[in-house]
């Protein structure tokens, strides 16, 4: 794109330094105005824009359209597809593991391999911007926002398996971002809520936090900032997102940081609550950001970008302030030749969700299932015994993660290779009863630290069926901690499709797990346990 970037007007600079979202499958008439008037700088898609990957690949090219028609630069379109629970493109691809379960692999090749293939797909599609990987240290158990998003809770784990998705992503010319700079992963508040506050000190920080950060920086096209405030960073009690000594003094100076800084939305409450977008975005810039995402309301967009003009008309912003992010920013969508034609849907279509990419996911996925306990010998499954499958009544999904629901359950797995499997809601009011039926149970929980029947139902039933139920874990292997007594635990990290398959099939001893916990349980389970460590 070389410099001609020196030539946009003032209007057209600052347009380039915001990311926004838009609602609905087809471009909206907000959004489409703002690429027109201002030639903005990225668009992000939400489960809300997509339903497959033939209609995001026509939707990306309306966009480039939008933007080309009105000679304006060619923009980023991103997506928060980490794998697992946080994808927002489901069907038409080939789905990846997510971080926790790829840790539980500990195979830096396999998290390079997944996060290329789905590189791979994404760029066909259109979408050049990955807001991935997450690697944030997963060392807080009540973390209502992190959890699985993390790869492991060890830092020097993380930063290694995060390297090695940034490569992988960007090795199929998609812009990987580590998130959440300098570190969501020790936060009992979701920044989604509120503003979460850190008061660890400085080598508290540099042993944890900053560790995955220093190893995959140099290598990173992005890095997304935390709405998190870390006062031992900056006492003025700003989020690292708004605050200088974090983002130009510690990222920038002392990381040495050279590529793109992005905001984390400037919606979700940490920010949206106590300064507002507007105010926001200008401090953002101010502080050292080059991006600014705004992802929902366009009214909020229109006055990010009005607030920003009028600060640099006002002195409050200098002109070389936005040209310091600008050439970033081209610098970098020349590199990974944003705003190239797209295949034409008929060339692309065999391309995508291939045998060999669903070999290549499903290998990993069963890699990653980890048998923690078996202490009876309950496993694997008797295929002719009378099954009661108990699943969770109400998975919750949050902001940051979004599950499809129909894709089936545990149960109707088992139930296509079991003759006789009876499945229930957990919370039903006949969930529990006549329990003496049935030879064997498999207790699915979600994350029953979070969700009271789950709790509930694992104390009632194992008070009187220990003896032969098997709990599996469906997201938060720290669900074992809720129910110790179970004398079998399964643990696959996901509520997707593939997973859940993954499940069956070990649960049945088609094949052995081998995964291994990519946390520390307890002293008991601690870091890389698995079951046949322990027999």
């Amino acid at each position: 794109m070389g410099e001609h970037w020196r030539q946009l007007s003032l209007r057209e600079k600052i347009g380039q330094l915001f990311v926004f979202g838009f609602h609905g499958q087809r471009p909206s008439s907000d959004i489409e105005a703002l690429i027109e008037e201002y030639g903005v700088g990225g668009i992000i898609y939400f489960t809300r824009n997509i339903v497959d990957a033939k209609q995001v690949h026509e939707l990306s090219g309306s966009l480039m359209g939008t933007a080309e028609r009105a000679g304006k630069t060619p923009m980023f379109i991103a997506v928060d597809q980490e794998g697992g629970m946080v994808s927002r493109l489901v069907r038409g691809v080939t789905l990846m593991p997510g971080n926790m379960a790829l840790g539980a692999t500990g195979s830096a090749g396999g998290v390079f391999e997944t996060a290329a293939i789905a590189g791979e797909q994404l760029r066909a599609v259109g979408i050049n911007l990955n807001y991935a990987p997450c690697v944030d240290v997963n060392n807080n158990p009540d973390n209502p926002v992190i959890n699985v998003r993390s790869y492991s809770d060890l830092p020097e784990v993380v930063g290694e398996l995060g390297l090695a998705a940034v490569r992988g992503y960007q090795r199929a010319g998609v812009s990987a971002t580590i998130k959440h700079f300098p570190g969501h992963g020790d936060t009992s508040v979701d920044s989604h809520r509120d503003l979460p506050v850190l008061h660890h000190d400085r080598d508290r920080l540099e042993a944890i936090e900053l560790v995955p950060f220093r190893i995959a920086a140099p290598e990173t096209d992005m890095i997304m900032t935390a709405h998190v405030c870390l006062p031992s960073l900056d006492p003025s009690g700003v989020p690292s997102t708004l605050s200088k000594p974090v983002l130009s003094g510690l990222l920038r100076e002392e990381i040495g940081y050279e590529g793109v800084i992005v905001t984390d939305c400037l919606e979700m409450n940490a920010i949206d609550t106590f300064y507002g977008p507007a105010r926001g975005a200008v401090m953002a810039l101010q502080a050292g950001a080059d991006m600014v995402l705004i992802c929902h309301t366009a009214s909020k967009q229109r006055a990010a970008l009005e607030a920003v003009l009028s600060a640099v008309e006002s002195g409050e912003l200098t002109e070389s302030r936005i040209d310091e992010s600008l050439a970033r920013i081209m610098k970098l969508k020349a590199k990974r030749e944003v705003g190239m034609a797209l295949e034409p849907w008929e060339a692309l279509e065999p391309k995508l969700d291939t045998q060999d990419q669903q070999e290549a996911a499903r290998s990993w996925s069963e890699t990653s299932v980890t048998l923690v306990k078996n202490e009876a010998g309950l496993l694997p499954l008797k295929r002719e015994a009378r099954t009661l499958v108990l699943w969770p009544a109400i998975v919750a999904v949050s902001d940051a993660d979004e599950l499809l629901t129909d894709d089936g359950t545990l149960g109707g797995r088992l139930a296509a290779r079991m003759p006789e499997v009876t499945e229930r809601r957990i919370g039903a009011a006949d969930a529990l009863e006549g329990l003496d039926a049935f030879e064997q149970i498999v207790f699915v929980s979600y994350d029953a630290a979070k969700h009271a029947d789950e709790r509930e139902a694992a104390a009632k039933l194992l008070a009187v069926a220990a003896d032969r139920t098997v709990a599996v874990s469906v997201r938060n292997p720290l669900d074992l901690l809720v129910y110790p007594e179970v004398s079998a635990f399964l643990a696959v990290y996901e509520c997707r499709p593939l997973a859940l398959e993954s499940a069956a099939r070990a649960l049945l001893g088609e094949f052995e797990p081998q995964g291994k916990l990519p946390i520390t349980l307890s002293e008991q389970y601690p870091f890389g346990w698995r079951w046949s460590n322990g027999e």
